[in-house]
């Protein structure tokens, strides 16, 4: 390959330069991207500031379905990455099971130059994308996690959104809320015995995870872990949240029945678009902690962009690659387009971020969530994250129901399932 068109590509991403007319031009060809419905739309959105600096490279963005996506991946992959596209989706707790079946698929970035990149990203982007010292995929978005509100039902109840700083505080407004409605309208939805992302929030928040970040021991029973579990038993059993799956979840948003939502950011776009007509009463403020002066952060979520060895357009892939997901021009063009939180550090000092958002009464809701970033807690999910996620969603559910008699006691269980499922050692 060219070393000087790969350096060309590199530029593009380290230097204000290549943002600008004087970019290199001198790369040609058609690069396809697989990916999924509005993440498919938010990469097409990025495709005509790309064309400005390299109008000799058509860019097909293909959207496959997330499953298809998946599964076309693995199966491509197997057979040696035939069939693969030049530039690849995948969501970050889905990303190690690729590079631990087939580490010789993808092409490793830091050969392209993305070491120089790693301190354009927080942390927290790159551990599930690293792995044997090598960057197989780029950060794209993200998840930072917060609690999306209606300014007029915590109002009708005398909550103050300022004041909830820990989950108790959480727990008294939702009281507050019963009391006011008659029970009729909950703090929130969690999806109990359908997922435990609650408890991955949570737990992420405190420091705790399925994994340790080396990948080589089972930590669930961890006290972050403890705390987060114990956390959601005390909302449960105070009758402040109500419980359904995705589909239930919008229900009650819609129907007024939930009057906050806590979920990665990206979760913005799906209140704006399932609610319109809530426009204006809706607001966003930062995840309670678990105690006073405790950490305010989480990471729900997000995606990458991989690089498949077999592409025939390596350069071409790579500078799309950098402009959609290493320039604020790209980043920004999917949060405005798509609602896709960036990655990309310096987005976070875009003027679009700092603009007051309409459909949220005014407030200046990406300044919040992308303020966060910086704080969130690396988290590892391994190629045993589906295993651990079945595992504790079944746990969850039991020990919510009164199975077990503690949180401690119900994440000894999971972990001893987890060890035995994946074979990996639990933490003592």
């Amino acid at each position: 390959m060219n070393k000087m068109i790969l350096l060309s590509a590199l530029t593009l991403l380290t230097t204000a330069a290549a943002q600008t007319s004087a970019a290199p031009r001198n790369l040609s060809g058609t690069v396809t991207v697989w990916s999924w419905d509005v993440a498919a739309k938010a990469l097409q959105s990025t495709v005509p500031g790309f064309n400005k600096l390299y109008p000799n490279v058509k860019v097909e963005v293909v959207d496959l379905g997330n499953q298809n996506v998946y599964d076309r991946g693995l199966a491509g992959c197997a057979a040696g990455g035939a069939d693969l596209p030049d530039v690849y989706s995948i969501e970050n707790n889905e990303a190690e099971v690729f590079w631990a079946r087939f580490p010789d698929c993808f092409t490793d970035l830091n050969t392209l130059g993305a070491d120089k990149l790693a301190g354009n990203f927080p942390a927290f982007k790159w551990t599930e994308l690293t792995a044997n010292n090598k960057r197989y995929a780029m950060p794209w978005d993200s998840g930072p996690v917060v609690i999306f509100y209606r300014r007029d039902l915590y109002q009708q109840a005398g909550i103050n959104p300022a004041a909830i700083r820990t989950w108790d505080d959480f727990l008294a407004a939702g009281r507050k809320l019963n009391t006011k409605f008659g029970g009729k309208v909950k703090m929130a939805t969690i999806a109990n015995g359908q997922d435990d992302e609650w408890f991955r929030m949570l737990a992420n928040q405190n420091g705790c995870f399925y994994f340790n970040t080396a990948a080589t021991q089972v930590t669930i029973a961890q006290p972050g872990c403890v705390t987060a579990l114990s956390t959601i038993k005390k909302l449960n059993d105070a009758g402040v949240l109500a419980t359904g799956d995705w589909g239930g979840q919008i229900t009650n948003i819609k129907a007024s029945k939930a009057a906050s939502a806590i979920y990665g950011a990206w979760y913005e776009g799906t209140i704006r678009t399932n609610a319109p007509d809530q426009k204006g009463k809706w607001g966003v403020y930062l995840m309670p902690a678990s105690r006073a002066g405790g950490p305010r952060a989480a990471n729900l979520g997000g995606s990458a962009l991989a690089l498949p060895a077999s592409s025939k357009n390596k350069a071409a892939a790579f500078a799309f690659m950098g402009y959609a997901l290493g320039t604020s021009q790209g980043q920004v063009a999917m949060l405005r387009g798509e609602g896709l939180v960036p990655s990309l550090l310096s987005a976070t000092k875009d003027p679009y971020v700092a603009q007051g958002q309409a459909y949220w009464g005014g407030q200046k809701v990406w300044q919040t969530i992308l303020g966060t970033l910086g704080d969130v807690p690396q988290a590892r999910g391994t190629q045993y994250f589906q295993d651990a996620r079945q595992i504790m969603i079944v746990v969850q559910a039991d020990y919510l129901k009164g199975k077990y008699k503690t949180a401690q006691e119900a994440l000894n269980d999971a972990a001893k399932k987890i060890g035995s499922a994946t074979g990996l050692a639990v933490a003592k």
